[in-house]
């Protein structure tokens, strides 16, 4: 049975994961473990920031941490996020894609709530690559216009270089200055999903509603995937269980057949 039980486990988790897999690496770096060298992957984490939001507020990614409760005792961690980028000049795509996230916001809920629903697990970030023109008055007009809720969704205006540093050296999407011109700006129609450890877990057309649907079903994965930089109480010990249990369970039969054999 201790055996047994070994190989499911062992099997179970070395199994695929239904967890949407990780983007951008910095670097591989070759590790010995266990006398063996593996490449061990250093995924790109998206640097700090601090952006305005439509209220005005200095925010930055230190802020977005969400809090729950584990037995009466409040647990802070970080929120996975869902980041765009648009300018509300944007005589296209940026409308159609404001509205789909917003359905996106509105169809994820926390069933765990009572009165609000609103999940305390995501973040919603939309960056503007016209920062001269999108001041917080205009953004907040923006979200008016769309009914953005502050809770967990930014619009977020300030220096131009952060904003396009992340765009395209950090989340690797294109976004083109227009020079003042209004259709003349160019940015990506994708949503990026980024995990709490601010790794890039996935890129969806944010124009297409399977890709949108996909994008909902994976934040919901990330929000129950386990802390990678916490090891589990059983991490290395499997074998070392096998091996107590089948001890144990040659003691006890050893100890029955003297007993048997005493009684005898």
């Amino acid at each position: 049975m201790p055996i047994i039980c070994y190989f499911i486990i062992k099997r179970a988790s070395e199994a695929k994961p239904l967890v949407p897999r990780h983007y951008n690496y910095d670097t591989i770096q070759v590790v010995n473990k266990k006398g063996k060298n593996v490449e061990d992957t250093i995924w790109h984490t998206i640097p700090d920031f601090t952006l305005t939001n439509q209220l005005g507020q200095q925010v930055s990614l230190h802020d977005i941490k969400g809090v729950s409760f584990k037995n009466n005792i409040p647990d802070t961690s970080n929120k996975v996020i869902v980041a765009n980028f648009f300018f509300t000049h944007c005589p296209n795509i940026c409308p159609a894609m404001t509205v789909n996230m917003k359905r996106l916001q509105q169809s994820i809920t926390n069933a765990q709530r009572v009165g609000d629903k609103s999940p305390n697990f995501i973040q919603f970030l939309s960056f503007s690559i016209d920062p001269e023109r999108d001041s917080v008055p205009r953004l907040k007009a923006w979200a008016d216009r769309f009914q953005v809720d502050p809770a967990n969704w930014w619009l977020l205006t300030g220096d131009k270089k952060t904003i396009y540093d992340l765009s395209i050296k950090d989340m690797l999407l294109t976004s083109e200055d227009g020079g003042g011109v209004d259709t003349s700006f160019i940015h990506s129609d994708r949503f990026v999903l980024i995990d709490r450890n601010r790794k890039i877990r996935g890129y969806y057309y944010g124009l297409d509603s399977a890709s949108i649907a996909k994008l909902a079903g994976d934040i919901i994965y990330l929000s129950l995937e386990k802390d990678q930089n916490k090891k589990s109480f059983f991490a290395g010990k499997i074998q070392l269980m096998a091996i107590v249990f089948l001890i144990a369970i040659m003691a006890v039969a050893t100890l029955v057949y003297f007993l048997r054999k005493k009684k005898n």
